[in-house]
């Protein structure tokens, strides 16, 4: 349970960063993707998901990061 609650802090802090960082741009960006079709966000963020799985099933099953 320890490793999830600070796996939920990390992503809450790299979620915040570039609103802090930079919010003018996120605003523009955000109006950006408002403008994305639906069906494109939902496979970019599948592809995406489908990313951070390899990579933890990678660092998981593998000796490439001992």
């Amino acid at each position: 349970m320890k490793i999830l609650t600070l796996l939920l802090g990390l992503v809450l802090i790299v979620e915040g960063l570039p609103y802090v960082a930079a919010p003018e741009a996120m605003q523009k960006w955000l109006k950006k993707m408002s403008e994305i079709a639906p069906n494109h966000l939902r496979s970019m963020g599948l592809v995406v998901m489908l990313i951070g799985l390899a990579i933890c099933f990678v660092v998981q099953k593998t000796s490439l990061f001992q």
